[in-house]
């Protein structure tokens, strides 16, 4: 019995689709373009304005002139920008160590198996969502000069009353104690970036090296830290780009003083427009502010990124 094979009908290939549009008329760019035009609108026109009224000599209300480069020439010789520019750099590398090696040391807490863990990292990222003015008046308190209050207080009753300080009046703490209440905001919400590199960690490598006899120090220098290395490289961008534009805690708990003790780039900024009305001034500053932060992020990427490949 011979079986007949029926022949398929050769497939022939479907007609190329004419009028099909391609490029910005298509129709994802339809969904996006609202949201562009209210970006161009809110963040990239005042932006480009912003710029323009850096050459000007501006003072907020009437017209403006084009002065050139005398803003920035302005900027170059104010002692107290410079002294704010000081203070900045000071305030970002302490945040940057401090608030990373604390919440790293956090995270390693955290981590283990212990009971309590969850509790202890609500209560260590609960900081972080706070409000920055509100952490400021809070830790106005905990500074308080009063011997019998705040943190002198404190020092008072465990026998060290030797080491009371003015912390928020003293030229010469009043920066570190600034970085000090930021670090104590934000050193959860590092840890919490740490933790999440911890989790990645597979167990089996751990447990392989400690078949090798590897001890616990051994195992975080060559295992946990190079795979932590992504983490580390979220938290010092954050923390760095944080402290350059470091403001609230600023204005709120010190006003920038005593005197212009504490002053940063961003409460001159702000002083500069507000209060003295050079918004020209104060926009030329924004600008050195804003490439100064873009040149220290693209550096620290590079060597970041340059640092996890090797890991």
């Amino acid at each position: 019995m011979t079986t007949r094979r029926t022949a398929r009908p050769a497939t022939t290939p479907s007609p190329p689709v004419k009028g099909r549009r391609t490029g910005f008329l298509t129709p994802p760019w339809w969904f996006v373009a609202p949201a562009l035009l209210v970006y161009a609108a809110v963040v990239l026109y005042p932006s480009l304005s912003g710029v323009m009224y850096a050459f000007t000599d501006w003072s907020g209300i009437g017209g403006k002139s084009f002065n050139g480069l005398a803003n920035f020439r302005a900027l170059f010789h104010d002692e107290r920008a410079v002294g704010a520019l000081k203070n900045t750099l000071l305030l970002t590398v302490a945040i940057v160590v401090v608030q990373n090696g604390i919440g790293l040391l956090l995270a390693l807490g955290v981590h283990a198996r212990i009971r309590s863990r969850t509790v202890l990292r609500v209560i260590f990222f609960a900081p972080a969502v706070v409000s920055p003015v509100m952490v400021a008046f809070l830790w106005k308190y905990v500074y308080n000069p009063d011997p019998h209050a705040g943190l002198n207080g404190l020092l008072g009753a465990i026998g060290l009353g030797g080491l009371r300080q003015d912390w928020l009046g003293d030229p010469s703490l009043a920066v570190w104690s600034v970085a000090g209440m930021v670090v104590w905001q934000y050193a959860g919400y590092s840890m919490v970036i740490f933790l999440a590199g911890l989790e990645g960690v597979p167990a089996d490598l751990h447990e392989a090296a400690m078949i090798d006899g590897a001890g616990r120090f051994q195992r975080f220098r060559y295992i946990t830290w190079p795979l932590l290395a992504p983490a580390l490289t979220i938290n010092v961008m954050l923390s760095t780009i944080g402290g350059l534009k470091l403001f609230d805690q600023v204005y709120a708990a010190t006003g920038g003083g005593p005197g212009y003790a504490s002053e940063t780039l961003s409460t001159v900024l702000y002083k500069q427009a507000f209060v003295y009305g050079k918004f020209g001034y104060s926009t030329a500053i924004a600008l050195v502010l804003a490439l100064f932060v873009a040149a220290v992020s693209l550096l620290q990427i590079a060597y970041l990124r340059g640092r996890e490949v090797q890991a």
